[in-house]
């Protein structure tokens, strides 16, 4: 499997603003490049571009959500780390070969939508609690030398 870049660093918080208000002056922005809510993930997110790499901070929308549940058993902080591969699917179908956990989506699908790409969860277990995770997203936007 080849790695392409991490391609983004997930923070999850408890108040989306009250933390966007801490981290924008550390990281230069007036605001995030993306905000956007994912329904399926019960989360919403300030995404920002740093050289090439997304930091996003997430909060969860629901008590009952992954990111909700993370808070809970170990507080706010780093939550996932994600590299970017050519093809999830095919990089999922290498590391399980190898018994490599992955989390499934509530629907037991081992790969999950976004936008125009795909991703999966590796089980922290395998990572040193780091929630890793694989994604074929394009970047699109960032063509524009964002």
């Amino acid at each position: 499997m080849k790695i392409n870049k991490i391609d983004h660093i997930s923070v999850a918080v408890k108040d989306l603003d009250a933390a966007r208000k801490a981290w924008e002056p550390v990281i230069g922005k007036p605001g995030p490049d993306d905000l956007y809510t994912d329904e399926p993930e019960k989360i919403r997110v300030a995404r920002y571009w740093l050289g090439g790499i997304g930091f996003e901070l997430m909060e969860p929308t629901a008590p009952d959500g992954p990111v909700a549940k993370w808070i809970e058993k170990n507080g706010e902080g780093v939550m996932i780390v994600s590299f970017n591969v050519d093809s999830t699917r095919e990089a999922v179908k290498e590391l399980e070969q190898e018994g490599c956990p992955f989390i499934p989506a509530p629907g037991g699908e081992t790969t999950r939508p976004f936008r125009d790409c795909e991703y999966a969860f590796i089980h922290p277990r395998k990572t040193n609690n780091v929630l890793l995770e694989l994604i074929d997203y394009r970047w699109d936007e960032l063509k524009d030398d964002r």
